[in-house]
């Protein structure tokens, strides 16, 4: 008899847990290779969890709606044999034990290096000396250097150590955290019920769409602007290629694909557009992921991404964007292809909205929406005067981070994607 453990898988860099949301066995069941055992969902995506052993579940050890660290054994496998007795969670987890206590002894070695370095390693400030480690501490918590200098030290000479800091932070009051907060807590709003109105409980994924919401608003002073855009070479185009498309390379050719293939373009030509914030500091992205905003089958949304788009052609992105859409239609996504955006597209077009002014994707800091394109009478501009023309015409919009991308660049930005579908060149092949 011998027994394989199954692990939480690591799901992608950022990501240290993963939520039970479904056994699709119980202890007991027989299970092949590659038959699915559980699903599970991260803040990234949801996943199933393959067997990659054939044999008998003989322990499940955490329940449904349970949050497990990556790494953590959630059930244990017979592989082969009679099964046995079902495994019980303290025999298995005194397992990971030994980690637990090398990591702690590990943490004990670390702060006494910290305590070292704040007992020999000292720099001055407005005449008071702080360690290297109490002056990250005041960063990271936002103390300016007046708070530190009020803050009474216990060490050598009245030195302020890392304890003093912390020791301070527990003590601030609500009122001082109020007062160097940026942010105010928004009051809970009181809803009254009437006869007939029906409560319905927020899914996973869209509590965490709406923390996200919530938390852009409130990091990014957004600003929007606004462009027509005259998409009449596109659509004649795409209408002369779009069954050759199909019939050749077996892929769908919709409008996305244009936006999202002038939206790499433009990025090239305005980086800072391309980038996000971190404290003080811009870093401006040398690669240009573009996510696109998808709609689930269930209503929520889904903001998978095209990895360097910018070197893909017309149909790199095509095959790029199908395949993605038809994975978040099925529910196959992987964590790597919803991470690492630097700039977001969604398309408002395809719902019939004429435009929309989008909340931005954090950490990024910029994201186009794009209406639906209508046929409208415009004035065109000829040799022989201004005539009145019938156009596709289409409006689309650029919500901004307005800490870092003024109007300027954000005007100059939506005026060259303009350009770059205006000027489509309708002889190309593809």
């Amino acid at each position: 008899m011998s027994q394989f453990k199954l692990f939480m898988p690591k799901l992608g860099e950022s990501i240290i847990e993963a939520t039970i949301t479904r056994w699709q066995k119980k202890v007991g069941d027989a299970v092949k290779e590659d038959d699915s055992i559980v699903e599970i969902a991260t803040d990234k995506v949801d996943s199933e969890i393959p067997s990659p052993v054939a044999g008998t579940i003989i322990s499940i050890l955490f329940k449904e709606g349970d949050v497990v660290p990556v790494g953590t054994v959630i059930a244990v496998i017979a592989t082969e044999g009679e099964v046995v007795a079902e495994v019980s969670t303290e025999e298995v987890i005194s397992e990971e034990e030994v980690i637990y206590k090398t990591d702690i002894a590990v943490e004990e070695v670390v702060s006494t290096l910290n305590n070292a370095i704040d007992a020999i390693s000292e720099i001055s400030t407005e005449k008071k000396f702080y360690s290297p480690l109490v002056k990250s501490i005041a960063k990271k918590e936002n103390i300016s250097d007046a708070e530190l200098n009020d803050i009474k030290g216990s060490g050598s000479d009245n030195r302020v150590t890392k304890d003093d800091v912390l020791h301070y932070l527990k003590s601030r009051t609500s009122s001082s955290k109020q007062e160097t907060s940026p942010i105010k807590a928004s009051p809970k709003v009181e809803v009254n019920l009437s006869n007939g109105d029906q409560v319905v409980e927020m899914d996973r994924m869209r509590k965490l769409i709406a923390e996200h919401m919530v938390n852009s608003v409130h990091t990014s002073p957004h600003v929007s602007s606004f462009i027509e855009v005259d998409m009449t070479n596109v659509v004649q185009w795409r209408e002369k290629q779009k069954d050759i498309v199909l019939k050749r390379e077996n892929e769908k050719l919709t409008f996305t694909h244009f936006f999202i293939h002038a939206v790499a373009q433009a990025l090239k030509d305005f980086p800072g557009v391309n980038a996000s914030v971190d404290g003080n500091n811009i870093i401006l992205r040398k690669r240009i992921n573009i996510g696109m905003a998808t709609a689930l089958p269930s209503g929520n949304l889904i903001v998978p991404v095209i990895k360097d788009a910018d070197k893909k052609s017309l149909l790199g992105i095509t095959s790029s964007v199908n395949e993605l859409a038809n994975k978040a239609r099925n529910n196959k996504l992987q964590p790597d292809d919803i991470q690492g955006g630097t700039f977001t597209v969604t398309n408002l077009g395809s719902f019939g909205s004429l435009t929309g002014t989008p909340i931005i994707n954090q950490p990024q800091v910029a994201i186009l929406s794009v209406g639906i394109i209508k046929k409208r009478p415009v004035v065109i501009e000829t040799p022989q005067g201004d005539v009145i023309a019938i156009r596709q015409m289409m409006i689309a919009s650029l919500a901004y981070d307005h800490r870092v991308v003024d109007g300027m660049m954000g005007g100059l930005f939506l005026k060259r994607f303009a350009e770059l579908l205006e000027g489509f060149d309708i002889n190309q092949s593809i």
